[in-house]
């Protein structure tokens, strides 16, 4: 995920694992912590498909645990992506693709 060095992210951890489950990527840029989950498919819609309101809850409280072992990151905002890797094109990252709790919103 070399690209999103170069669009300015710091990676913090990858493949964390919590007691909740695992987290792709944790990356802060500026004033956010950015928990993000990739997903290779075969197409962008498959790739959609497979992040349900039940794995954004894990991965929610996944973030939930592995933010609270790093008390000097308490004070960003924290924001969801997605990275969506579909053969033959390039990486879509989706800033902001769902905002836990709000089950009303589907995925940007």
């Amino acid at each position: 995920m070399g690209w999103l060095l170069c669009k300015g992210y710091q990676l913090l951890d990858h493949r964390a694992r919590t007691a909740a489950g695992e987290i792709d990527l944790v990356a802060r840029r500026g004033e956010y912590l950015v928990f993000i989950e990739v997903k290779a498919r075969a197409s962008v819609q498959a790739a959609l498909e497979s992040i349900g309101p039940r794995q954004r809850g894990r991965i929610t409280r996944a973030a939930s645990l592995w933010r609270a072992r790093r008390p000097d990151l308490q004070a960003l905002h924290l924001r969801y992506d997605l990275v969506l890797i579909v053969p033959g094109r390039w990486p879509q990252h989706r800033h902001a693709a769902w905002v836990p709790g709000d089950g009303a919103r589907d995925l940007l």
